[in-house]
């Protein structure tokens, strides 16, 4: 458990990371725009091998198929809510102000908590972590902090009340890595595979949703070639 609790709060470090750079100095847009897509692509990666093919081979397609349509619908209505309310630009550098970047935070929390179950559904079975699933956790937290501590800087908020905040949400994340690995610690190779099946859902409507769309029009088409460089290297990682 506390294995799982600590690499979940490594991968939520990077809320951290993310909004000290958004508080220090400003970071251009196309850099955060091809971090962002090498993450997407380490994602996509960690989603096809270590929680899709995992989970069919220990439990066949329906459970897959069940975990990624409720996964995604999931992170779908959330994201609905969070748009209206702000919510919708949170892996935006910079495009956070005011009450909406309350949403954003909310909304780092949305996106964080399947990927943190993740992490510690990976250890499951005296596994060893999965390092592409946390690099791929890390380097899409980013863009949501940095965009949020801008905007709660500029209604007013101190340096110190958004940092305290940042690292509650970097504790959630250690938590929910931690329930992925105990409230499942014991449960059938069904349960676990539609609860891999459903963060890969989740993430992947993230990617869709979020990620990719924003990397691109901050850092155009050489999105593609970072996005293939980030699947070959966490391919790599999990057939080494």
């Amino acid at each position: 458990m506390w294995e799982a609790a600590f690499w979940g709060f490594v991968g939520g470090f990077a809320l951290l990371v993310g909004a000290g750079l958004g508080l220090l100095r400003p970071v251009p847009e196309r850099v955060v725009g091809l971090v962002m897509a090498f993450g997407a692509g380490v994602l996509i990666s960690t989603i096809s091998f270590d929680l899709v093919e995992e989970a069919f081979e220990e439990a066949g397609a329906v459970p897959v198929g069940i975990g990624i349509v409720a996964g995604a619908l999931t992170f779908f209505a959330g994201d609905a809510i969070l748009d209206r309310k702000g919510g919708d630009k949170r892996k935006h550098p910079t495009a956070a102000a005011g009450g909406a970047a309350f949403a954003l935070v909310l909304g780092a929390m949305l996106d964080g908590i399947p990927e943190s179950a993740a992490i510690g559904v990976s250890l499951l079975g005296g596994g060893t972590v999965s390092v592409a699933v946390v690099a791929g956790v890390f380097l899409s937290n980013v863009p949501e902090s940095l965009s949020a501590a801008v905007g709660l800087r500029a209604s007013g908020r101190s340096a110190r009340w958004i940092m305290g905040l940042w690292l509650g949400v970097a504790v959630i994340s250690a938590v929910s890595a931690a329930l992925g690995y105990v409230l499942l610690g014991s449960a059938g190779v069904g349960t676990i595979a539609v609860v891999q099946a459903f963060a890969a859902g989740a993430i992947l409507t993230m990617l869709a949703d979020t990620m990719m769309p924003v990397a691109f029009k901050d850092a155009g088409p050489l999105v593609g070639i970072v996005s293939c460089a980030g699947f070959l290297l966490a391919f790599m990682l999990s057939h080494s």
